[in-house]
């Protein structure tokens, strides 16, 4: 197996180190202090090309695939994993859906868009009484006509906020449960669409959460993607590829958290030594060292699978799960080697540690992974 990348990947992965070093770290702390958005570093990147690297070339991307994407985001995630989030909802779940569901108009008028982000999407399935369970979905589209008629109310949508296209999911036919949902690309500039709540999050500040409202939204029946009723198939197929981004971003918060531990250790003094020399934080550093590295070398594999069109519905589902929970245990550990000026806001791993927790519920908890996972080996 050649673990060699190639040029141009090792180049898009240091263009992404840079701009994270110099663009990203001055300001996070702000951003993540106030809850905002960093509206310029997103215009930045898609000017850079990191939201068209899982679009064709024929539309305007790069097409880099993911295992490009994956090191891009754990480069990102190592310093703003709010805004890397941006990244990975943009080229995982909006792009990945157009490129494989979308007929050859769809692919032709948003993809070019996207790819650069002039145009940026979201994508909205969760609803409060449908997350990990999208047959209890109580939206709604109405086919009237050559139009259909779209209301109900999403939950915790990424991007939700600011976002010109959303991916929805609705029920066409509520007869027939998780068998009757449809998936529609639905301008955010739709009559009667309206962004609700945002979120006031533990962690990710940066990045934006928020409710999305529809109500009697009118959009042509061109805009249903695939085939109606099977938008469930679209979903689930879609987050395949979604679980690698976040578990990249896992990847790199994680990352981050092992080089603070690391510089912090070699810096800090007590009974007349650094912490450093201590057996014990050592064995500490090389458990988390060792858990990165299986956890990354298993993303690259997964994200090969994808590049290669090798199903990785599994694989997918084994590597978010491992990524996110290993973050966890690296995050834990980081801090608790800073001590009490870990638990402070002035240190990076504080934000670090609040940042991971997501990595384990969004685009699917641990416990659905597993789910996942348990129903492959037995063939359910």
């Amino acid at each position: 197996m050649d673990f060699t990348f190639s040029e141009e990947h090792l180049l898009i992965r240091d263009m992404a180190r840079r701009f994270a070093e110099k663009e990203l770290a001055p300001v996070t702390p702000e951003f993540d202090e106030k809850q905002e958005v960093n509206f310029a570093a997103l215009k930045a990147l898609g000017e850079l090309g990191f939201y068209g690297m899982t679009v064709p070339e024929e539309y305007g991307g790069t097409a880099m695939g993911a295992l490009a994407y994956a090191d891009v985001m754990i480069e990102l995630s190592k310093v703003d994993a709010g805004t890397a989030v941006a990244v990975s909802v943009q080229n995982s779940l909006v792009n990945d859906t157009v490129v494989k569901w979308g007929t050859e108009e769809q692919k032709r008028e948003f993809l070019p868009k996207l790819a650069t982000g002039e145009m940026m999407g979201c994508f909205a399935l969760t609803e409060g009484g449908a997350g990990s369970d999208p047959g209890g979905m109580k939206a709604t589209a109405t086919r009237d006509g050559d139009h259909f008629i779209l209301n109900g109310t999403k939950n915790f949508t990424t991007n939700g906020g600011f976002a010109d296209l959303i991916i929805g999911f609705f029920q066409t036919d509520m007869s027939l449960g998780a068998k009757g949902i449809s998936a529609f690309l639905v301008p955010s500039s739709t009559p009667g669409f309206a962004v609700g709540r945002h979120e006031n999050k533990l962690g990710i500040r940066s990045s934006s959460t928020t409710e999305m409202v529809f109500t009697n939204c009118r959009i042509p029946a061109a805009n249903l993607l695939g085939t109606e009723n099977k938008g469930l198939n679209i979903g689930l197929t879609t987050l395949d590829g979604g679980r690698i981004g976040i578990a990249a971003q896992a990847v790199g918060i994680a990352e981050g958290a092992l080089e603070e531990a690391v510089k912090y250790a070699k810096d800090r003094a007590q009974f007349g030594k650094k912490i450093a020399d201590f057996q014990a934080i050592q064995f500490m550093l090389a458990d988390m060292a060792t858990e990165l590295e299986v956890a990354k070398t298993m993303l690259y594999r997964v994200a090969w699978m994808k590049d290669q069109h090798i199903k990785h519905t599994k694989e997918s589902a084994m590597i978010k799960l491992y990524a996110a929970e290993m973050a966890h245990r690296v995050c834990h550990k980081a801090l608790q080697i800073h001590g009490g000026y870990g638990y402070m806001k002035e240190y990076k791993v504080e934000r670090l540690y609040r940042d991971q927790r997501i990595t384990e519920i969004y685009e699917g908890t641990s416990e659905i992974q597993r789910l996942v996972i348990g129903r492959a080996l037995v063939g359910d």
